[in-house]
């Protein structure tokens, strides 16, 4: 799931899309978002959307039957379900699978789609894994992350769903996941049509690249995918999602896994790799 803001979301993508032999990707969901690239998480789902088929083109790869709209508005606090093609394509995917065999659920936005899954459908909780990035660490004051503070009542239904969870948090866990401008031109942008457009995508969120580096955080989660190792992660009680949008805790709730330290050189290093692999 993608959205098109600060963080640099198609870093994740094409990692993902690189690493067949780990990660078999059998769809991209458009998620919306609401900042000053947005008029409004419709606005926003569309620019994810649009962001998505230009990622592909450069790669080669075909749109149809797996890249879906999502959601145009939020769950929000009255928790209501929102329709959207990549809403019933993900709980068409979740049904087809089983609890010994579930379909992890990758994402690096605004919960929207997948809340509104399970709300549509609780019977695919026993069927999907989620791994989020969303929230800040669990001792942070608060977790007004974008991804979280996006849609608050949507991360209270999927934090109290009891669905199987993957939690990375953004600042105090993989907030130093950054590159600076040197290594992304040395690294990416000589890789063909894709790394030059991630590079202009980098390099156009600051004019003045002297002692800079950006937050490419979207990349946490593949790399819990691709390397267990790349993002060490332990069990905990499922923490509760207050309103003022702070962590609270209940030991007696569902567990899920949680991510509290990610080796950033691991991650970057095969991105690296197969980036530069991929070309002639």
């Amino acid at each position: 799931m993608l959205r098109s803001s600060a963080r640099l979301d198609q870093f994740a993508i094409v990692q993902a899309l690189l690493s067949p032999e780990k990660i078999d990707l059998q769809a991209i969901y458009a998620a919306p978002f609401h900042n000053a690239k947005s008029s409004g998480p419709e606005d926003g789902m569309e620019l994810s959307y649009d962001e998505i088929l230009r990622l592909l083109e450069r790669l080669d790869r075909s749109p149809d039957d797996f890249v879906f709209k999502g959601v145009r508005a939020y769950v929000g606090k009255e928790k209501v379900v929102r329709e959207a093609p990549a809403v019933d394509d993900l709980i068409e995917r979740a049904r087809a699978r089983t609890p010994e065999d579930p379909l992890y659920v990758v994402a690096i936005a605004a919960i929207s789609n997948i809340a509104s899954a399970l709300l549509k459908a609780p019977d695919i909780i026993e069927r999907i894994v989620v791994v989020w990035l969303g929230g800040h660490a669990l001792e942070w004051p608060d977790t007004r992350e974008f991804n979280l503070r996006q849609d608050v009542g949507g991360a209270q239904v999927l934090f109290d769903s009891g669905v199987p969870l993957v939690l990375v948090p953004c600042m105090g866990v993989v907030s130093h996941l950054h590159a600076s401008v040197p290594e992304i031109e040395r690294y990416v942008e000589p890789h063909g049509a894709i790394g030059e457009f991630l590079a202009m995508r980098f390099k156009s969120y600051s004019d003045d690249h002297v002692g800079w580096t950006k937050e490419i955080w979207d990349m946490a989660p593949i790399g819990w995918l691709l390397d267990e190792s790349w993002a060490r992660s332990v069990i905990v009680p499922r923490p509760i999602l207050t309103d003022q949008v702070t962590w609270s805790v209940d030991r007696s709730r569902h567990p899920i896994r949680y991510v509290n330290w990610i080796d950033r050189d691991g991650i970057l290093r095969d991105f690296f790799a197969k980036l530069k692999a991929r070309q002639p």
